[in-house]
Parts: structure tokens; sequence; C-alpha cells
């Protein structure tokens, strides 16, 4: 037996190695952070449409999509579902129409689709982002 044979990887071999492993890195990345803000993006639509059924029982039992207090009735006005990326906030509640707006927090914040905002009024139907290619 010849000791003289070659052992183990040559520097060029483990730089090619390391080459590699950083374009599929570079790749996989974005990806998966893509995916992670694409689920928490469909957390905050389910919270909306949460509020949205809120209110919506709230104005079949009374006059007002408005938190009128006691001259309304029964009941307890809803409140915004909780959401660790996302607040979600009711607003310009009206006896006819309300606006319900998701405004990412933590992690969420700067991600390209911006805020989530349901309005409900005779003509309007589902949520929409405030950046159109999110819609």
């Amino acid at each position: 037996m010849s000791r003289n044979a070659a052992r183990g990887f040559t520097l060029i071999e483990l730089m090619v190695v390391v080459a590699i492993v950083g374009i599929i890195a570079a790749i996989a990345i974005p990806s998966y952070t893509e995916q992670v803000h694409k689920s928490r993006r469909a957390d905050a639509s389910r919270a909306v449409g949460q509020m949205q059924l809120d209110l919506e029982r709230w104005r079949a039992e009374n006059p007002s999509y408005a938190d009128c207090g006691a001259a309304c009735g029964s009941g307890t006005y809803p409140s915004a579902p909780a959401s660790d990326f996302y607040t979600i906030t009711p607003s310009g509640a009206t006896a006819t129409e309300y606006i319900i707006t998701a405004v990412p927090a933590g992690a969420q914040v700067g991600d390209r689709c911006g805020n989530l905002v349901a309005t409900h009024s005779i003509s309007n139907g589902k949520p929409i982002w405030t950046a159109a290619t999110c819609n």
C-alpha cells in the first residue's frame, strides 16, 4: 500500500461546493420569506373577514354598524380580532357602511402588499390590498 495516495478534498472542490450551496440559498431564502409573508396576509384576510361577520351580526340586531351604546339595545359591540402581524381597526362605521383596515405590524412591516382595506357599502364587496399587484 502506497503512502502517497491522495486523501480528502482539495480547496477547489470545497470552494465549488460552497458556491453551489450559496446559489441554492440565494434562490431558496427569498422564496421562503415570500411564502411566510403570504401566509400572514392570509391570516390578515381571515381576521378582516371575521370582523366583517361580527359587524354584520351586530347590524342584524341593531339599527347601525356604529357603536350606539345603550341606545341600540342588545349585544356587545364587536372588537377587532387579535393578530400577531397585523393591527385590525374598524373605523368610519355609520348606519349603512364601515371600513376595516389591517395594517402590517411587527415582522410584517414593509410587506409589499401594504394595508388590507375592507369597505362595506352598497356597491363594494371584498377586501382590497393597497398594492394593486396583491389583489
